[in-house]
């Protein structure tokens, strides 16, 4: 069994997951060997790849957070909605990338002509409960099967790096081709100088589980504005509501510095608030 690490207790109390060390080792063991097929996987393999991991993972987990985090789950998707129902429009198309559950596109289909999620499964998904205007996508891991310019407004929370390196600019080409021209893609992403963010922290300094890498600004703006968006911002947002938008030089500046500073630093409340990444790219 892996050793934990010694602040073991106090990670944990932030993270808010009161699974036993045992649990957690399940987890992170499970993790690697899924995360290691995807890693040294071809892309005619990662296309098969990317739908089989992710249902071994939740089928051989009943108690993953995503399972069993309702109440945080639902708060999560008040603030998701505060953020971005001010850019959704009635007679538009909204489309979730990564959706899970599916909840988010739910919460936001009384406010779209059509609210779609995209995912590799539908594991998640309460079909059941899903408002009419929904309808569910399967994807490879990189294509998303709709017409150019037919999306008004994209969005993923912590997706971006659950992709493998070789696919994050493919899909990054694809949701600039579905959007419309003026088109946002909202992306939420954890900072790879607050990391890691997957199950590795309990274990790791870097992310060796499904969190195929974890970005900072400087690599994720460069890529986005390499899949063809003309602009990209970054505005600090606190409970769904975007409190300003520093300019990215100063973003920039503040994180080469947390990247040479002590660890101590990079894990302080400043910098996790500094280093929140939402990125907001305009087609």
């Amino acid at each position: 069994m892996t050793n934990l690490k010694p602040d073991y207790a106090a990670i944990q109390r932030r993270r808010k997951d009161t699974r036993s060390p045992e649990r957690l080792s399940v987890h992170y063991e499970l993790e690697r060997r899924l995360a290691d097929r995807l890693r040294f996987a071809g892309r005619d393999e990662r296309s098969r790849l990317y739908t089989e991991v992710y249902s071994e993972l939740f089928d051989s987990l009943p108690d993953h957070p995503q399972k069993t985090a309702v109440d945080s789950r639902a708060d999560r998707i008040v603030k998701q909605v505060r953020l971005l129902k001010p850019r959704v429009r009635r007679d538009d198309v909204y489309l979730e990338i990564g959706c899970g559950d599916a909840l988010l596109p739910f919460a936001l289909s009384g406010f779209a002509r059509e609210v779609l999620g995209l995912d590799v499964t539908d594991a998640l998904v309460d079909f059941a409960a899903a408002p009419a205007n929904f309808r569910f996508l399967k994807t490879d891991g990189v294509e998303i099967p709709l017409a150019d310019n037919s999306v008004g407004l994209a969005h993923s929370d912590q997706l971006m790096e659950h992709l493998h390196v070789e696919d994050a600019e493919a899909q990054l080409r694809e949701i600039h081709r579905v959007l419309k021209p003026g088109g946002h893609y909202v992306c939420k992403t954890p900072s790879s100088v607050t990391g890691p963010h997957d199950i590795s922290v309990f274990f790791d300094e870097v992310a060796r589980g499904m969190h195929m890498r974890e970005y900072d600004y400087g690599s994720l703006r460069g890529l986005m504005l390499k899949s063809g968006f003309r602009s990209v911002e970054f505005p600090l947002v606190v409970s769904g509501y975007r409190l300003a938008t520093p300019p990215y030089q100063l973003l920039r500046g503040i994180e080469r510095t947390l990247q040479q500073g002590p660890g101590r630093l990079r894990h302080s409340y400043l910098a996790r608030f500094l280093m929140g990444i939402t990125a907001v790219a305009t087609k």
